[in-house]
C-alpha cells in the first residue's frame, strides 16, 4: 500500500478513503473468485463461454482474484503503425507484444487479426487471446471515423482464441449500422463458446461543447455501457469519466435530475461507480482504459485509474501504450503496479 500511497500522492486520502453514497457498495455485483459461480452462472451463456471466461480469470499475477489486467494492441490500425511503434521498434513484431503480455503477468492479449494469426500457434495455448473484430483505420483521406469489420469471429475460434472485441461508436451516424453489425458478431461468439468484450466509446464532434469534452461525462459514457451491456457483452471498456452532465449540457436525449444530485457527485470514483451501475450495476464487467502516453507521469495515472476503478467496482484494466510505447522494463513494471492495485487487500470497495 505504500507505494500505491506515494503513487497517488495529494489524492491518496480522498481516494482511498471515499464512500459512494449514491449508488451504495452493497447494491452492486462487484468482481471476485466467485464472479463466474455468482454472476454470469445467471445468464444465458454457454457453458464454454463460462469456462473462457474462467480462463481469462485464471491467467497472470491476478489469477483468482476475478480482476483483469489485459493489453491491448491495435493501435498499428488505429493510430498507424509509425506512431505506435516507433517509441519503441521491436513491438512492429507481433510476438514481442505477445511477449510483454506474459511477463507482464497480464490475464490476456488483445490485438488484431493479423497481429495474433501471425503468431497464435506459438502463443495460443501461452496466454488468453482476444481478436478484435472491427477498427478505425486512419489512411483514409480525408479522414473519417468509423468501425469497420476487419475480422470474423470463426477466425478468432479457429486460431485458439478466447474472447472477441469490438469497438461501437455511440453517438455517431454510423453506430446504428454498427450496432447490428457487433449485435450478430456477439451472437455468433457466444455460440462458438467465446467471451465478449465491447469498446464502447462514444464519438460525435457535438460532444465537445462549450470547452468541455462530454466524451468523457459519466451520463454519456454511463450510457454507452448501458447499450454495450444490452448488446450482451460480457464485458465492456470504457474511459474513466472526468465530467458528467453531457445530456444536460448539450441539450438532448433524455435524463433525470437524480443522475447529477443522488446518484454521482464530482468525485472521480462516484463518477465510476454511475458507469458500473450502467453496466447492470456490474454483471457486465467494467474495465476502463489506461489512456495515451505521456512519459514521467505514466505510472502514477495509471495506479491511479486502478484504484478509481477497484474502488468503483470496476474489473480491472487495460492499459496498451503506457506499456509498450517505453522499454519492455518499464512497460512491464507499470503492467505490475497496476496489478498490484488488484492484488492490494486495503485497496477495497468504496
Amino acid at each position: 500500500m505504500s507505494d500505491i500511497t506515494r503513487l497517488l500522492g495529494d489524492e491518496a486520502d480522498d481516494l482511498l478513503g471515499h464512500v459512494c453514497r449514491g449508488v451504495p457498495a452493497e447494491t452492486i455485483h462487484p468482481p471476485g473468485p466467485d464472479f463466474i459461480d455468482r454472476v454470469m452462472a445467471q445468464s444465458d451463456r454457454r457453458p464454454h463461454v463460462l469456462r473462457n471466461m474462467q480462463a481469462l480469470f485464471d491467467h497472470g499475477r491476478l489469477a483468482g482474484t476475478g480482476y483483469l489486467s489485459i493489453l491491448p494492441v491495435d493501435q498499428g490500425i488505429e493510430h498507424s503503425a509509425g506512431a505506435s511503434f516507433a517509441p519503441n521498434p521491436r513491438y512492429f513484431d507481433p510476438a514481442n507484444i505477445v511477449e510483454l503480455a506474459i511477463e507482464g503477468g497480464c490475464n490476456a492479449v488483445a490485438s488484431t487479426l493479423g497481429g495474433l494469426a501471425s503468431v497464435a500457434r506459438r502463443y495460443a495455448h501461452r496466454i488468453p487471446m482476444i481478436l478484435k473484430l472491427n477498427h478505425n483505420e486512419t489512411l483514409s483521406y480525408p479522414a473519417i471515423y468509423d468501425q469497420t469489420p476487419f475480422a470474423q469471429v470463426d477466425q478468432a475460434f479457429e486460431m485458439g482464441c478466447v474472447a472477441v472485441g469490438a469497438t461501437i461508436y455511440f453517438g455517431s451516424h454510423e453506430s446504428r449500422r454498427q450496432i447490428q453489425e457487433v449485435s450478430e458478431a456477439f451472437e455468433r461468439a457466444h455460440q462458438l463458446g467465446l467471451v465478449t468484450v465491447l469498446w464502447a466509446y462514444l464519438r460525435n464532434p457535438a460532444f465537445k461543447h462549450e470547452g468541455t469534452d462530454y466524451h468523457l461525462a459519466a451520463d454519456l459514457t454511463g450510457q454507452a455501457n448501458h447499450l454495450a451491456a444490452t448488446l450482451k457483452a460480457d464485458i465492456v471498456k470504457q474511459k474513466l469519466p472526468e465530467t458528467n452532465a453531457g445530456y444536460r449540457e448539450i441539450g438532448f436525449g433524455h435524463t433525470h435530475e437524480r443522475v447529477y444530485s443522488d446518484l454521482a457527485s464530482d468525485h472521480p470514483i462516484d463518477l465510476a461507480r454511475y458507469q458500473v451501475a450502467n453496466c447492470y450495476l456490474g454483471r457486465a464487467g467494467l474495465i476502463n482504459s489506461g489512456g495515451g502516453s505521456k512519459g514521467a507521469s505514466d505510472l502514477g495515472e495509471a495506479v491511479r485509474t486502478a484504484v478509481i476503478n477497484k474502488r468503483a467496482g470496476g474489473m480491472g484494466l487495460i492499459s496498451g501504450r503506457k506499456a509498450f510505447q517505453t522499454s519492455t522494463a518499464e512497460g512491464i513494471a507499470l503492467l505490475n503496479a497496476i496489478q498490484d492495485v488488484y492484488l492490494d487487500e486495503a485497496v477495497t470497495l468504496a
